[in-house]
């Protein structure tokens, strides 16, 4: 990252321990990072390594057990509820699962106008208002005419991955957390959920991080990478530098375990 990147998000020695005595796990344990603003980080690891508890802890649904967040350069203060509402307006998610994001007994429109009060426009003419949510979608190829009065619900998988990010359009948030966004909707979807995400970043100017556990996604879209094994960063650096000359065993480890259309597959270790 070049000098004059300011940092938006970092963390000193954050850790999440659960459970006590023999039954206790360290999924988080002591990592230290700097993300910086426009950035487009990756966090890739296996399911278990400690990258989906990581992303609560930035989100701040969950504790850290020690260390500390930073945001924009101030140790992050989410000590009541009114502080964390506050924080929410900078960062926010889009999960893996698009159908456990939705209130199901809310409409889309209910869904839309929530993020225009958010924001500060609650007292804003209703056809302002039908102006803001008619452009969120149109910015993710949905027809807002279309999905008014609807539910969630009554909606595709790919179509409500969309709405998450029509969310996001009309929130701004500083920075976007993107947990496996892609993994249960189909590649051609896939492909045009990742260009809509890019093209938030062009537009916002917000950072940008995945928590995947895919290395090809990494290696197309970050400017960093963060290797995560067993709740530590075990490497980090540019794409070209972790991926192409990875220096740990669980990183040529993971690159090994993608599979090549040129080579046969090995299957013998599965």
């Amino acid at each position: 990252m070049p000098d004059d990147k300011k940092s938006c998000l970092s963390g000193s020695g954050l850790t999440k321990i659960f459970g006590l005595g023999r039954q206790k796990t360290v999924a988080v344990d002591h990592v230290d990072f700097n993300f910086y603003e426009g950035e487009i980080v990756s966090i890739v690891g296996e399911s278990g390594s400690g990258k989906t508890t990581l992303a609560k802890m930035l989100l701040g649904l969950i504790n850290p057990t020690e260390g500390e967040v930073y945001f924009q350069g101030q140790k992050r203060d989410i000590s009541n509820q009114k502080k964390k509402k506050e924080y929410w307006k900078s960062i926010q998610a889009i999960f893996q699962d698009p159908y456990s994001s939705y209130n199901i007994f809310n409409k889309i429109d209910a869904v839309l106008l929530d993020c225009i009060n958010m924001r500060g426009g609650r007292n804003l003419p209703h056809a302002k208002k039908v102006e803001l949510m008619t452009e969120a979608c149109s910015f993710v190829s949905l027809k807002f005419e279309e999905l008014t009065n609807k539910y969630p619900f009554e909606l595709s998988g790919g179509q409500m991955q969309r709405l998450m990010i029509a969310r996001i359009f009309l929130l701004k948030p500083k920075i976007l957390l993107a947990d496996e966004p892609t993994s249960m909707i189909d590649a051609c979807s896939r492909a045009t959920i990742l260009g809509m995400l890019m093209n938030l970043v062009l537009e916002t100017g917000m950072t940008l991080i995945f928590i995947t556990h895919d290395l090809g996604l990494a290696y197309y879209v970050s400017d960093t990478i963060y290797i995560m094994e067993r709740g530590k960063f075990v490497e980090s650096g540019s794409p070209d530098e972790v991926i192409l000359q990875p220096k740990e065993a669980y990183t040529r480890r993971l690159i090994s375990d993608v599979p090549k259309i040129h080579e046969e597959w090995d299957l013998s270790t599965v």
